[in-house]
């Protein structure tokens, strides 16, 4: 195991009417000016939103709003957001949403404490973050753990860069989960925040750092509670004991607590955000996709973890190793088909003539010329894992 350091500072209220709450933990963190970012129609036709204002209005707090944020979270609404904080001297962000709206309000509530281009933390002109407004969840959206992480992703209007930065500053104040609030979620949407929490696992599973069993069983038992209540929740979503265990499990996914100690990969993230920034997938459907093309691409030059991840995770058994992890990729693939997530690369639009321009765009982080750790990548595995039918 490698040494790490380990914060976690979110204050989770987890339950049933969890949302109440929501001025208490308001005036615990602090906050007296609230900005409420959010998505869409659904927060209002559901009445959650009118129910925070009330909540507000009857504890005396001031509120400002911004709605609009989009499925691949954008910097011109991040732009327009820290000029509503500034010019009302908002002292928190509350987000109400998944992890598209806490994205934008991370990256607002580093706009806001930053007097240049929050835009240069993204392209890494500015290293170091320094300080952000404290932020607040109301999750409604269990898949990319934002809830309870130090990263946040939002894709540049101009340049169509899909860019991320990770800090323990930006980690929420607080995030209240009422696993009722994710049961109005589509199929659709369930199904790829479904892969999105499991994918967050594997990128920190996939690992060539040894001594690890305890965080390597936590990545097992994270998948594979994932596996157990998916089909129960596509086909009962208003079960409460599989909302409540994949709610938790998204966080637990993604706040670091199963990836300490490790060297992570993340290949299959880089590559997936130039899908989802050029063609404006879903970012677990476009997950669908890539995982196993990268599986499948790499499991040859360093199979170690293949053979515990088709016997320990998949229940794949028998005496021919490559079969097992063949067996075992199919099986993950034919799993998410089965929750209707997309297959194919164009399923998810991605069109042979745009690759180069993909390639060129993906992010090798610190000027490095590999992608991932497990298995270093060149652009050149990056183009051949993006042709792979």
């Amino acid at each position: 195991m490698q040494n790490f350091n380990f914060y976690s500072p979110t204050y989770f209220h987890f339950g049933l009417k969890a949302e109440e709450a929501v001025s208490n933990l308001i005036h615990m963190f602090g906050g007296g000016k609230i900005l409420i970012v959010y998505g869409g129609q659904t927060i209002i036709n559901n009445g959650l939103l009118n129910k925070v204002k009330i909540s507000f209005e009857t504890n005396y707090i001031h509120f400002f709003e911004l709605g609009g944020v989009t499925a691949n979270p954008e910097s011109d609404l991040v732009y327009k957001g820290i000029n509503i904080a500034r010019e009302n001297k908002v002292d928190m962000i509350l987000a109400i949403g998944g992890g598209s709206v806490i994205d934008t309000a991370k990256a607002i509530a580093i706009g806001v404490a930053y007097n240049k281009d929050f835009w240069n933390f993204f392209d890494k002109t500015e290293p170091i973050i320094k300080q952000a407004l404290p932020i607040g969840v109301i999750l409604t959206t269990a898949a990319s753990g934002s809830e309870g992480s130090n990263s946040a992703v939002i894709t540049n209007s101009i340049t169509r860069e899909k860019r991320g930065v990770n800090s323990d500053i930006i980690r929420p104040a607080f995030a209240i989960m009422n696993p009722n609030l994710t049961m109005t979620l589509s199929s659709y949407q369930t199904a790829c925040g479904i892969a999105d929490i499991m994918t967050h696992v594997l990128e920190r599973y996939f690992s060539n750092t040894t001594g690890v069993m305890l965080t390597d069983n936590i990545c097992t038992a994270i998948l594979k509670t994932m596996l157990h209540y998916a089909p129960i929740v596509m086909m009962d979503p208003s079960n409460y004991e599989a909302r409540s265990n994949i709610m938790w499990a998204g966080t637990i996914a993604h706040n670091n607590i199963c990836g300490v100690g490790r060297l992570q990969d993340w290949a299959s993230h880089k590559i997936e955000h130039e899908l989802s920034s050029r063609y404006n997938v879903a970012h677990g459907a476009g997950l669908a996709v890539v995982v196993p093309r990268w599986m499948r691409y790499i499991y040859k030059k360093n199979p170690t973890k293949f053979y515990q991840f088709a016997e320990e995770i998949m229940g794949i058994s028998g005496d021919n190793n490559e079969a097992k992890i063949i067996a075992a990729i199919d099986k993950l693939e034919n799993f998410w088909m089965s929750l209707g997530l997309p297959f194919n690369y164009e399923q998810v639009g991605l069109k042979k003539e745009d690759i180069p321009s993909l390639v060129n765009g993906v992010d090798f982080p610190n000027g490095r010329d590999f992608l991932g750790n497990y298995v270093p990548l060149t652009r050149e595995d990056v183009k051949n894992i993006l042709e792979m039918e």
